[in-house]
Order: structure tokens, then C-alpha cells, then sequence
């Protein structure tokens, strides 16, 4: 069986196509630990102008142009969902100079650098000024990820990232409307009224429709199963309400419908938006997969050096230029200020508003507006590729990572849970211990373990707790039911491989056993925790030797067969709890094992 490539691929198959080429491209980039925007504009390239496999104007058709206007909005409310006021605290101020200030003063130099630099008219530049006012929520949320910033720089990026996305776009909108005022195509008159009118829409419409959710869900109108379906219905309707009032206003509805539900407080918003994570990390996968295939590589040959010399510019002069500005006064460190200056990815919203308003510009005889859209991808795919593999870098020289080396958090301040940390400790891996009982830490925090007295699910443990900074989990505290709440809790933040739990004491009777899918996995051969406090007062400790091609794994077996394996940590420093399915240690591991009094002075070197 071949393919026509000539003929094309079926929508279907199209359909199908885009997304295992983007959930792989964010598979393998996990397992290789790259930058997943990366790979998904590669793989998108190869599959499109490289191999024409995948054609989107071709394949879809009509089509292309609605799904990725959905797609984005539906980016940008997730984005707006993340968007708490409660949780910006101290970055609240840089945040607005970001918006206020850094919005307009953007739009002016990203202008001055495409006439003077790149060589296009005043009325092009004017408008794709507009629309470079955005840096990517869809690229700066994965990158945040993998480089694990402070809460701090983080924020400032993030937020800025999500609000001024549709502002971008109005931006945008407001500099077209007022080139075809120039051109006699209508009144001045007309053009603000439309302006005002759709903007005005967009807000009270986002607002409204935010609040009427919110309102809906927290008195029980919609029931459980349907919350989901309600809330994507309403936020494609709002969107093409407020599209169809004034072109690009949509986007500015969305955000603001996902900023009020944020803000709501309301009982069911974490299972509402990990179920839009969810949808997210499909839409952006399939959005970047549709735009890098259907790149022009025509129009891209036909840039010319000044093409080149402008992205130079932009990134290095313009964007830290309006930055450095915007933050003057705000009193946030040098080095936060710098790596938000120098942190400038571009994405999809650019891409596609960019793309839309060069046909725009060309259809009102505009000639040089049919290059924003090359210009545009240059940007994206320079700024993706760069601050893909320089961020993390970058965070840790300026000392801006929550961690340089992930570690572990244990919840519940107990001697045996003190006695592993001491262990974890020895062997260089960060470890906090949080217990909402002061007095459970103090062991601890005189050993200089660092410690959280406090519900770890509290609101201010976000921002007491830098939790980006631990990879691993284990819920040891002497309540079961809430070591299982914290576990269930945390799972799809961490990853269910990353949660572990102390076997509940009742766990093996039939009346007491939990379903899979509550709790995190069991530790310590599934002793209890009381059972673990017995060996540290039998006098037990921990140990830590390491495996190497002269003392294996069985060597150590048969050297301490009273030994309780809890955990390994591996030769790229990750810690893994042991469970009975592992795989035994390898040569270069370090064991964290639980041994009698008198095997400790007998332990290997």
C-alpha cells in the first residue's frame, strides 16, 4: 500500500496524522529531555515542506483556518484559568509594567525595528508591531516546565505571556482599522466606534459568561459528568459572539471569561483545569504540527539578510530594551529583570494572527504586507530553537532555578521519616519535610533539614513552597487518610510514578482496601509506618552504599539479608523508591537501606 502524496491525505487521516506526530514529538521530548516546541517544529517541517506528507491547506481545506482559531482560543482561556490573583503576590507589580507599559512601548520599537531593520512600510509595521506585543503562552508553559524556575520569574513570564496575547491581537486590529481609515476605506468615525464596540463586547461577554458559569457550578445547576461539555461550549460560543462583533476580539473574551472562573473559588476548578491541560497539550501539539507544515518555503527563501538582521534585533535589543524599561523602579532583583528580558519565545497566536492580517493586508493593496507571515515563522522558529536550550541555562547562572538538583519531599514529620532524610541528605539530595504540626519538625529543623509546618494542599504552601524544586513525593505522616489525600491530590501535578505512600494499616482487610486510582504507590516492601518506627527504635538505620562492577547488587543480598531496600538513587541522581517490579540496582547506583544495629558498623565503604 502507498501513499499519493500528490492526491493527499483524507481529513481523517489527516486528523490522525497531526496528532501522533505531535503527542510523540512531547513523548520523545520527555524521554530526551528536550524542549518538546522544539521537536514538534522539526517533526512539523519534515512532515510538511520536507516530505509533503501533510499539506493542511490541501488536506483540511476550508477548515484549517476555523480549527486553528479554536484552537488558539481555547489555549488562551486554559491560560486564563492559571491566571489567579491570589497567586501573583509579589510579581504583581512587574506584571503590570509588563502589560501597562511594556505592551505599548513593544509595539513601538517591534514597529521601528520592521521599517528601519527589516525594511517594510509604516502601515505593515504598524500592524505586525501590534501583533509581536505577544511572547507565547503555548511556548513559555512548556519551557517553564523543563527549566523549573523560581516561583517569582516564572509568574512575571507567565502572566505577561497569557494577557498581553490578546492585546497583541487587538493591537493588531486597532493599527489595520486605522490603515483602511488612511486608505478612504471608511470614517474615522467608524473605525473607533467598531473598535469600541467589539472590545467592549469581547470584555463584557468574557466577564458575563464567567461569572454565569461560576455562578451555575458552585449552586449545583449543572451536574458533575457535564461541567466539562458546558464549559467548552460556552467558551466557543463566547469566542465567535465576540469574533463576529469585531475580527480577533474573541481571544480577548476567552481570557477574561478564564481570568473570572479562576478567580471564582469554586470546588471543582482543579478537575476543570487538568481536564484542559489535557486538551491544551493536544490543541498546541496540533496547532504548532498544522503551522510548521504549512510554512511557505517560497515566501521563506525570498527573505532576504534583513530578515536575519531584524530577529537579531528584536531579540537582542528591543525586547530587553522594553523590558529593562517597563521593570525601572519596580525593585525586582537585576537578575529576574535580565532573564525576563532575554526570555522572548514567540508561538502560535503570533503565527496565526500574523498569518490572517498579512491576506488582510495584501487584499487591501498593501503589497509588503504578504511577508509578516515568513517573518512571522523566522521569529517563531529563531525564538523557539534559542530560549528552548538556553533558558534552563540561563535560570541557573543567574541562580533563578528552584533547584539545581530535584529532590524530595516527605509529608509527616516522624523518626523514621527523619532518619531518611538524614539518609537522602548524605547522599546530596534536597529534602524538605512538611507536617502541619510544628512540633514534628523540630528534630529536623535543628539537624538543618529544611521543613514546612503546614497542610502541604494549602494555598500558602504555593507560595512558602517552592514545589517545583522536589520530583519525588512520599506521604509517611501517622494519618493514613491524609497521606492518601495528598497522594490522590498531588498525582497528576507530579506524575503517578513520582508519588509514594506508607502502606495504611488497615489496607489488607477487603473493608478497608482503596482503588488504584487513590493513593500513590507502596514503599518499603509495604511495611507500615508503625512497623518502621519499631525498627528505628530497635535501634535500625540507614545506609547508603553504593553498587558498583565489584560489589553488585546480589553481593549486597547476600551480604545483608535482614536489609530493607527503600529507595535507589540512580547515577543521573534521581531518587526512586524501591517497589517489587523494579529492576535490580546497576553498577553506579546508591542504596538507601534500612539495616539492623549491628550491620551499620559492618556496612561497605
Amino acid at each position: 500500500m502507498s501513499i499519493d502524496v500528490a492526491a493527499g491525505l483524507a481529513p481523517v487521516s489527516a486528523f490522525a496524522l497531526v496528532g501522533a506526530i505531535g503527542v510523540g514529538s512531547q513523548w520523545l521530548a520527555w524521554r530526551l529531555r528536550l524542549p518538546a516546541i522544539v521537536l514538534m517544529l522539526v517533526a512539523g517541517v519534515i512532515a510538511g515542506p520536507v516530505t509533503g506528507l501533510l499539506v493542511p491547506s490541501r488536506d483540511f481545506g476550508v477548515l484549517l483556518q476555523p480549527m486553528i482559531a479554536l484552537a488558539v482560543a481555547i489555549i488562551l482561556f486554559e491560560g486564563g484559568l492559571t491566571l489567579n490573583f491570589s497567586r501573583l503576590r509579589d510579581a504583581a507589580k512587574g506584571v503590570q509594567r509588563l502589560v501597562f507599559l511594556g505592551a505599548p512601548l513593544g509595539w513601538l520599537a517591534s514597529a521601528l525595528a520592521l521599517h528601519y531593520v527589516a525594511g517594510l512600510g509604516w502601515e505593515t509595521s504598524a500592524v505586525f508591531g501590534g501583533i509581536m506585543i505577544v511572547t507565547g503562552p503555548t511556548v513559555i508553559a512548556p519551557l517553564l516546565r523543563q527549566a523549573r524556575l523560581a516561583r517569582r520569574p516564572a509568574a512575571l513570564m507567565q502572566w505577561e505571556a497569557i494577557v498581553n496575547d490578546p492585546i497583541g491581537a487587538l493591537a493588531a486590529v486597532l493599527a489595520f482599522e486605522t490603515v483602511l481609515v488612511l486608505r478612504a476605506a471608511e470614517t474615522m468615525q467608524e473605525a473607533v466606534w467598531q473598535m469600541c464596540l467589539g472590545v467592549g463586547f469581547a470584555a463584557v461577554s468574557g466577564w458575563a459568561a464567567g461569572a454565569g458559569i461560576a455562578y451555575a457550578f458552585r449552586r449545583a445547576k449543572v451536574p458533575e459528568y457535564m461541567k466539562v461539555p458546558v464549559l467548552f461550549a460556552a467558551v466557543i460560543g463566547v469566542f465567535a459572539a465576540s469574533d463576529h462583533v469585531l475580527h480577533e476580539a474573541g481571544l480577548l473574551a476567552v481570557t477574561v471569561m478564564g481570568l473570572v472562573i479562576a478567580n471564582a473559588d469554586l470546588p471543582s476548578y482543579a478537575e476543570l483545569r487538568r481536564f484542559k491541560e489535557h486538551a491544551t497539550v493536544l490543541l498546541v501539539s496540533g496547532v504548532f504540527i498544522l503551522l510548521a507544515a504549512g510554512l511557505d518555503t517560497d515566501m521563506l527563501g525570498a527573505l532576504d539578510w534583513r530578515a536575519g538582521l531584524f530577529v537579531v534585533v528584536v531579540i537582542l535589543v528591543a525586547r530587553p530594551a522594553v523590558v529593562l524599561l517597563a521593570l525601572l523602579g519596580t525593585g525586582l532583583p537585576w537578575r529576574e529583570q535580565i532573564l525576563v528580558a532575554f526570555t522572548g519565545p514567540r508561538g502560535v497566536v503570533l503565527v496565526a494572527v500574523a498569518g490572517l492580517f498579512g491576506v488582510r493586508l495584501a487584499d487591501a493593496g498593501i503589497a509588503d504586507g504578504a511577508q509578516i507571515g515568513a517573518l512571522a515563522f523566522l521569529l517563531v522558529a529563531v525564538t523557539v530553537l534559542l530560549h528552548g536550550f538556553t533558558l534552563a541555562p540561563l535560570a541557573r547562572a543567574l541562580g533563578l532555578t528552584a533547584a539545581e538538583q530535584p529532590g524530595v519531599l516527605i509529608i509527616g514529620g516522624n523518626a523514621w521519616t527523619f532518619a531518611l532524610a538524614e539518609a537522602l541528605t548524605r547522599a546530596e539530595i534536597p529534602v524538605l519535610i512538611s507536617d502541619p504540626n510544628h512540633s514534628h519538625t523540630r528534630e529536623a529543623r535543628q539537624a538543618g533539614i529544611k521543613t514546612y509546618s503546614g497542610d502541604i494542599l494549602s494555598e500558602s504552601a504555593e507560595h512558602r513552597v517552592e514545589l517545583l524544586a522536589y520530583e519525588t513525593i512520599l506521604a509517611a505522616s501517622d494519618n493514613d487518610a491524609y497521606n492518601t489525600l495528598v497522594a490522590t491530590d498531588l498525582a497528576p501535578e507530579f506524575g503517578r510514578g513520582n508519588i509514594w505512600q506508607i502502606r495504611p494499616i488497615k489496607s489488607q482487610s477487603s473493608h478497608h482496601a482503596l482503588p488504584a486510582t487513590l493513593g500513590g504507590q507502596a514503599v518499603a516492601g509495604g511495611a507500615s509506618l508503625a512497623e518502621l518506627k519499631a525498627l528505628i527504635a530497635q535501634g535500625w538505620g540507614f545506609s547508603n552504599p553504593r553498587i558498583t562492577d565489584e560489589f553488585s547488587y546480589d553481593d549486597w543480598l547476600a551480604a545483608q539479608t535482614d536489609a530493607l531496600l527503600i529507595a535507589v538513587i540512580g547515577a543521573d541522581m534521581a531518587v526512586r523508591f524501591a517497589a517489587a517490579d523494579d529492576q535490580p540496582p546497576a553498577a553506579g547506583d546508591r542504596l538507601i537501606a534500612l539495616k539492623p544495629a549491628e550491620a551499620q558498623a559492618q556496612k561497605p565503604s
